[in-house]
């Protein structure tokens, strides 16, 4: 696992907030909610500080975010609090979902597959299929390819989604998106894949 320098929990404690962390539902989720698609048992695997699960539970989504950074969830039960929006959230790896036992009908995966190593990537993707329902869809954004430079997270090539979804797994679209980020390297947007995957 590619975890940054530090560890997770420093991302969210540091004086600048981290390039993901925009206080903001991304765009690519937002279109997917307004869409209709982000609904029933939600769950946001590596929710950070909760944008994304809240305007799920704020759209009637049964909505629970993990993430295994304690500060992260810390802000992300605050603002539901704040907000007056029903949404839990948990403490937990992402490689060991199975542990809440029930089972969702939606997933979406913001910034989180491509921060795995190949081993970990065979778990995650294991981890996501014991807890989402047959038939049930994840939405999965990340960082892709087409982004120039060798800064950030790896990039992952669109054939690389498609063989870690190969067993057990459909492949609706991968499609070319953006990340909205806070300013790093000069630009506030970087090159995503967005993947709709269904559970076989």
């Amino acid at each position: 696992m590619s975890t940054p320098s530090g560890g997770w929990d420093e991302m969210y404690t540091a004086s600048a907030p981290a390039p993901w962390d925009i206080g903001r539902p991304q765009p690519a989720f937002v279109r997917l909610a307004d869409e209709g698609l982000l609904r029933g048992r939600l769950l946001d695997s590596g929710c950070g500080t909760g944008e994304n699960t809240l305007m799920a539970a704020a759209r009637g989504a049964d909505a629970l975010g993990v993430d295994v950074a304690a500060p992260a969830i810390e802000r992300a039960r605050a603002k539901a609090a704040e907000r007056g929006v029903t949404a839990r959230f948990e403490v937990a790896s992402v490689l060991d979902l199975g542990r809440f036992g029930p089972t969702f009908d939606t997933i979406i995966d913001s910034g989180v597959f491509h921060v795995f190593d190949d081993d970990d990537r065979v778990r995650y993707v294991a981890s996501l299929g014991s807890v989402l329902e047959p038939g049930g869809r994840c939405y999965l954004m990340c960082f892709s390819d087409r982004q120039p430079g060798d800064w950030g997270p790896r990039r992952v090539r669109r054939d690389e989604l498609i063989d870690a979804f190969s067993d057990g797994w459909t492949i609706e679209s991968i499609t070319a998106d953006t990340f909205d980020v806070n300013p790093v390297m000069d630009t506030d947007t970087v090159q995503a894949w967005l993947a709709v995957i269904r559970r076989a």
